[in-house]
């Protein structure tokens, strides 16, 4: 139980840390627009995003906030009750911060607001907790693959002790 507790308090950070910087930027970037941070590779650039991922269902607020609330109370429940491995943890913990910080947005503002954009590619602009909630993805989805690998090589040993054992024994 401390480990879950633990995990929510990551989280709980997480969203601490994605709601100062979303504060920061509207602080500094709001006024002047855009900072440079790495010429023509990334800078910081103040936009109100009504969307998801790449502005999907925009100005669908009320079905994001439904939606996002009810995903994220699974994902704490998940944290709070089912063992797991430090990575899993660790993944859904990230999506549970990230989820959170934007959830927060679009309740008290309508909009999420977002200030990283890279300039070397064309990709949505995005913030700390888009960053959090991708990692954990895809933090997710390398154990999935990992675990799955693994289950299959313990499987494949114990088939090949078993089938040993019954040729030895013959």
């Amino acid at each position: 139980m401390i480990v879950a507790v633990l995990s929510v308090l990551g989280a709980a950070l997480l969203v601490v840390a994605d709601q100062c910087l979303k504060q920061w930027a509207t602080i500094v970037l709001q006024p002047m627009g855009a900072m440079t941070v790495l010429p023509g590779i990334v800078e910081l650039r103040y936009y109100l995003n009504d969307g998801m991922a790449f502005s999907m269902l925009a100005g669908k607020q009320m079905l994001l906030i439904t939606m996002t609330s009810l995903m994220l109370l699974g994902v704490l429940l998940l944290l709070l009750l089912r063992k797991m491995g430090l990575w899993e943890r660790i993944s859904w913990m990230l999506i549970l911060g990230g989820g959170i910080g934007n959830l927060i947005d679009r309740v008290l503002h309508g909009v999420v607001v977002d200030y990283v954009n890279f300039l070397f590619v064309d990709f949505a602009i995005f913030n700390f907790a888009d960053i959090c909630i991708t990692t954990g993805v895809a933090l997710l989805m390398l154990w999935i693959v990992y675990d799955s690998v693994r289950k299959d090589r313990t499987e494949n040993n114990a088939s090949l002790q078993e089938g040993q054992t019954e040729h030895g024994a013959s």
